[in-house]
Protein backbone atom coordinates (compact mmCIF):
# COMPACT_ATOMS: atom_id res chain seq x y z
CA UNK A 1 0.00 0.00 0.00
CA UNK A 2 1.41 3.34 -0.93
CA UNK A 3 3.04 5.41 2.10
CA UNK A 4 1.52 8.76 2.74
CA UNK A 5 4.25 11.27 1.17
CA UNK A 6 4.40 8.71 -2.33
CA UNK A 7 0.48 9.50 -2.36
CA UNK A 8 1.49 12.96 -2.15
CA UNK A 9 4.52 13.04 -4.68
CA UNK A 10 2.53 11.16 -7.07
CA UNK A 11 -0.10 13.82 -7.15
CA UNK A 12 2.66 16.58 -7.08
CA UNK A 13 4.31 15.21 -9.79
CA UNK A 14 0.65 14.35 -11.87
CA UNK A 15 0.37 16.08 -15.41
CA UNK A 16 -1.86 19.29 -15.53
CA UNK A 17 -1.51 19.03 -19.47
CA UNK A 18 -2.18 15.16 -19.06
CA UNK A 19 -5.51 16.18 -16.78
CA UNK A 20 -6.62 18.86 -19.32
CA UNK A 21 -6.26 16.75 -22.23
CA UNK A 22 -8.49 14.25 -20.32
CA UNK A 23 -10.98 16.19 -19.51
CA UNK A 24 -11.40 17.54 -23.22
CA UNK A 25 -11.54 14.09 -24.48
CA UNK A 26 -14.48 13.09 -22.16
CA UNK A 27 -15.84 16.32 -22.89
CA UNK A 28 -16.39 16.76 -18.66
CA UNK A 29 -13.97 18.06 -16.38
CA UNK A 30 -14.67 15.02 -13.59
CA UNK A 31 -11.63 13.61 -13.79
CA UNK A 32 -10.04 17.35 -12.41
CA UNK A 33 -12.61 16.79 -9.89
CA UNK A 34 -11.49 13.36 -8.54
CA UNK A 35 -7.88 15.05 -8.62
CA UNK A 36 -8.71 17.58 -6.34
CA UNK A 37 -11.14 15.62 -4.08
CA UNK A 38 -7.82 13.44 -3.92
CA UNK A 39 -5.72 15.83 -3.06
CA UNK A 40 -7.66 17.47 -0.64
CA UNK A 41 -7.92 14.33 1.25
CA UNK A 42 -4.33 13.81 1.25
CA UNK A 43 -3.53 17.38 2.14
CA UNK A 44 -5.67 17.04 5.25
CA UNK A 45 -3.57 13.76 6.52
CA UNK A 46 -0.37 15.73 5.13
CA UNK A 47 -0.98 18.43 8.01
CA UNK A 48 -1.64 15.99 10.56
CA UNK A 49 1.75 13.77 9.77
CA UNK A 50 3.30 17.35 9.45
CA UNK A 51 2.20 18.28 13.23
CA UNK A 52 3.56 14.78 14.57
CA UNK A 53 6.32 15.64 13.12
CA UNK A 54 7.29 18.85 14.24
CA UNK A 55 6.55 17.81 17.46
CA UNK A 56 9.06 14.86 17.50
CA UNK A 57 11.68 17.72 16.44
CA UNK A 58 11.09 20.09 19.54
CA UNK A 59 11.26 17.06 22.03
CA UNK A 60 14.23 15.52 20.01
CA UNK A 61 15.86 18.99 20.16
CA UNK A 62 14.82 19.85 23.60
CA UNK A 63 16.53 16.45 24.72
CA UNK A 64 19.58 16.66 22.60
CA UNK A 65 19.97 19.97 24.60
CA UNK A 66 19.57 18.81 27.76
CA UNK A 67 22.23 16.01 27.72
CA UNK A 68 24.30 18.40 26.04
CA UNK A 69 24.30 20.75 29.10
CA UNK A 70 24.64 18.23 31.47
CA UNK A 71 27.70 16.48 29.54
CA UNK A 72 29.35 20.17 29.63
CA UNK A 73 28.69 20.67 33.32
CA UNK A 74 30.24 17.18 34.08
CA UNK A 75 33.17 17.92 31.66
CA UNK A 76 34.15 20.75 34.42
CA UNK A 77 33.30 18.55 37.31
CA UNK A 78 35.86 16.18 35.92
CA UNK A 79 38.67 19.52 35.74
CA UNK A 80 37.84 19.97 38.96
CA UNK A 81 38.06 16.87 40.81
CA UNK A 82 41.09 16.08 39.07
CA UNK A 83 42.68 19.10 40.14
CA UNK A 84 41.62 18.40 43.50
CA UNK A 85 42.93 15.02 43.28
CA UNK A 86 39.85 12.97 43.52
CA UNK A 87 41.09 10.57 40.92
CA UNK A 88 38.43 8.06 41.60
CA UNK A 89 35.51 10.55 41.56
CA UNK A 90 36.79 11.97 38.87
CA UNK A 91 37.08 8.39 37.08
CA UNK A 92 33.23 7.71 37.95
CA UNK A 93 32.48 11.21 36.57
CA UNK A 94 34.49 10.43 33.27
CA UNK A 95 32.25 7.67 32.15
CA UNK A 96 29.32 9.33 33.00
CA UNK A 97 30.47 12.04 30.95
CA UNK A 98 31.09 9.23 28.04
CA UNK A 99 27.24 8.15 28.23
CA UNK A 100 25.76 11.39 28.14
CA UNK A 101 27.60 12.66 25.20
CA UNK A 102 27.04 9.76 23.57
CA UNK A 103 23.26 10.17 24.55
CA UNK A 104 23.36 13.35 23.46
CA UNK A 105 25.17 12.76 19.61
CA UNK A 106 22.10 10.09 19.21
CA UNK A 107 19.50 12.54 19.95
CA UNK A 108 21.75 15.18 17.58
CA UNK A 109 21.23 12.76 14.80
CA UNK A 110 17.70 11.97 15.62
CA UNK A 111 16.76 15.46 15.57
CA UNK A 112 18.75 16.50 12.28
CA UNK A 113 16.87 13.35 10.79
CA UNK A 114 13.50 14.35 11.63
CA UNK A 115 14.51 18.17 10.83
CA UNK A 116 14.99 17.46 7.30
CA UNK A 117 11.49 15.02 7.54
CA UNK A 118 9.61 17.84 8.20
CA UNK A 119 11.06 20.20 5.91
CA UNK A 120 9.93 18.11 3.54
CA UNK A 121 6.68 17.56 4.06
CA UNK A 122 5.85 21.07 4.76
CA UNK A 123 7.95 21.97 1.18
CA UNK A 124 5.28 19.10 -0.45
CA UNK A 125 2.12 20.83 1.53
CA UNK A 126 2.63 23.61 0.07
CA UNK A 127 3.97 22.65 -3.46
CA UNK A 128 0.77 20.34 -3.13
CA UNK A 129 -1.56 23.38 -2.29
CA UNK A 130 -0.56 25.51 -5.13
CA UNK A 131 -1.09 22.50 -7.76
CA UNK A 132 -4.61 22.24 -6.23
CA UNK A 133 -5.13 26.07 -6.88
CA UNK A 134 -4.00 25.47 -10.04
CA UNK A 135 -6.69 22.88 -11.11
CA UNK A 136 -9.36 24.26 -9.53
CA UNK A 137 -9.09 27.67 -11.15
CA UNK A 138 -7.83 25.67 -14.98
CA UNK A 139 -11.58 23.27 -14.13
CA UNK A 140 -13.27 26.85 -14.54
CA UNK A 141 -11.37 28.16 -17.41
CA UNK A 142 -11.59 24.44 -19.30
CA UNK A 143 -15.41 23.68 -18.70
CA UNK A 144 -15.60 27.66 -20.04
CA UNK A 145 -13.98 26.65 -23.10
CA UNK A 146 -15.98 23.63 -23.77
CA UNK A 147 -19.06 25.83 -22.98
CA UNK A 148 -17.23 27.74 -25.77
CA UNK A 149 -16.89 24.77 -28.44
CA UNK A 150 -20.07 23.43 -28.10
CA UNK A 151 -22.18 26.66 -28.53
CA UNK A 152 -20.33 28.10 -31.43
CA UNK A 153 -19.84 24.67 -33.21
CA UNK A 154 -17.68 25.85 -35.56
CA UNK A 155 -16.19 22.39 -35.86
CA UNK A 156 -17.42 19.17 -36.62
CA UNK A 157 -14.37 17.13 -35.16
CA UNK A 158 -14.38 16.25 -30.99
CA UNK A 159 -11.15 18.43 -29.66
CA UNK A 160 -9.43 15.30 -27.42
CA UNK A 161 -6.57 17.86 -26.10
CA UNK A 162 -5.10 21.25 -26.21
CA UNK A 163 -2.56 20.22 -28.98
CA UNK A 164 -6.24 19.84 -30.98
CA UNK A 165 -6.76 23.11 -30.23
CA UNK A 166 -4.73 23.91 -32.71
CA UNK A 167 -6.35 23.30 -35.79
CA UNK A 168 -9.61 24.64 -34.78
CA UNK A 169 -10.53 27.79 -36.93
CA UNK A 170 -12.42 29.84 -34.23
CA UNK A 171 -10.15 32.28 -32.38
CA UNK A 172 -11.74 32.59 -29.52
CA UNK A 173 -11.73 29.09 -28.92
CA UNK A 174 -7.92 28.87 -30.01
CA UNK A 175 -6.73 32.06 -27.74
CA UNK A 176 -8.44 30.33 -24.60
CA UNK A 177 -6.70 26.93 -25.35
CA UNK A 178 -3.38 29.38 -25.41
CA UNK A 179 -3.58 30.91 -22.79
CA UNK A 180 -4.68 27.32 -20.57
CA UNK A 181 -1.26 25.95 -21.80
CA UNK A 182 0.32 29.18 -20.75
CA UNK A 183 -0.74 28.79 -17.63
CA UNK A 184 0.10 25.34 -17.32
CA UNK A 185 3.60 25.96 -18.36
CA UNK A 186 4.58 28.61 -15.95
CA UNK A 187 2.87 26.49 -12.73
CA UNK A 188 5.61 23.40 -13.79
CA UNK A 189 7.80 25.88 -13.93
CA UNK A 190 7.43 27.13 -10.48
CA UNK A 191 6.78 24.00 -9.43
CA UNK A 192 10.76 22.81 -11.07
CA UNK A 193 12.28 26.17 -9.59
CA UNK A 194 10.58 25.17 -5.82
CA UNK A 195 11.49 21.79 -6.14
CA UNK A 196 15.74 22.99 -6.52
CA UNK A 197 15.23 26.16 -3.58
CA UNK A 198 14.17 23.78 -0.94
CA UNK A 199 16.62 20.78 -2.01
CA UNK A 200 19.55 23.61 -1.88
CA UNK A 201 18.28 24.76 1.03
CA UNK A 202 18.54 21.37 3.04
CA UNK A 203 22.23 20.89 1.21
CA UNK A 204 23.36 24.25 2.70
CA UNK A 205 21.95 23.40 6.20
CA UNK A 206 23.88 20.13 5.87
CA UNK A 207 26.90 21.84 5.24
CA UNK A 208 26.65 24.08 7.86
CA UNK A 209 26.24 21.87 10.66
CA UNK A 210 28.84 19.67 9.43
CA UNK A 211 31.37 22.93 9.12
CA UNK A 212 30.65 24.00 12.70
CA UNK A 213 31.30 20.37 14.09
CA UNK A 214 34.94 20.65 12.26
CA UNK A 215 35.27 24.13 13.78
CA UNK A 216 34.27 22.68 17.16
CA UNK A 217 36.95 19.98 17.45
CA UNK A 218 39.52 22.22 15.99
CA UNK A 219 38.94 24.28 18.69
CA UNK A 220 39.19 21.80 21.23
CA UNK A 221 42.37 20.55 20.11
CA UNK A 222 43.87 23.87 20.26
CA UNK A 223 42.30 24.41 23.50
CA UNK A 224 40.34 26.92 21.70
CA UNK A 225 36.71 25.78 23.34
CA UNK A 226 36.17 29.20 25.53
CA UNK A 227 36.41 31.03 22.56
CA UNK A 228 33.00 29.87 21.29
CA UNK A 229 29.93 31.78 21.81
CA UNK A 230 26.05 30.72 22.12
CA UNK A 231 24.17 27.90 23.07
CA UNK A 232 24.53 26.67 19.89
CA UNK A 233 28.21 26.63 20.09
CA UNK A 234 28.70 25.16 23.60
CA UNK A 235 25.87 22.48 22.82
CA UNK A 236 27.60 21.07 19.63
CA UNK A 237 31.50 20.98 21.14
CA UNK A 238 29.71 19.04 24.01
CA UNK A 239 28.66 16.82 21.59
CA UNK A 240 32.16 16.73 19.21
CA UNK A 241 33.88 16.22 22.57
CA UNK A 242 32.37 12.60 22.28
CA UNK A 243 34.92 11.58 19.63
CA UNK A 244 37.70 12.73 22.10
CA UNK A 245 36.65 11.02 25.25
Amino acid sequence: MPSLMQKINTLISANLHALVDSALEANSVKVMDEYIRQAERNLDALEDAAATVGGTVKTLKRKYEEFAAAAEKLDRDIDTLLVRGKSDLASAAQAELNQKQQLAQEYYEQWQGQEQEYRRMLDSKLKLEAKLTTIRQEREHLKALMELVEAKQTTTKAVKSLNDLAGVGDEDVQKLGDQIRARLDREDAKLEMASTNMQEQIDEAIGTSEIELQLEERRQRLGLGDSASGSTGSSTSSTSGSSGA
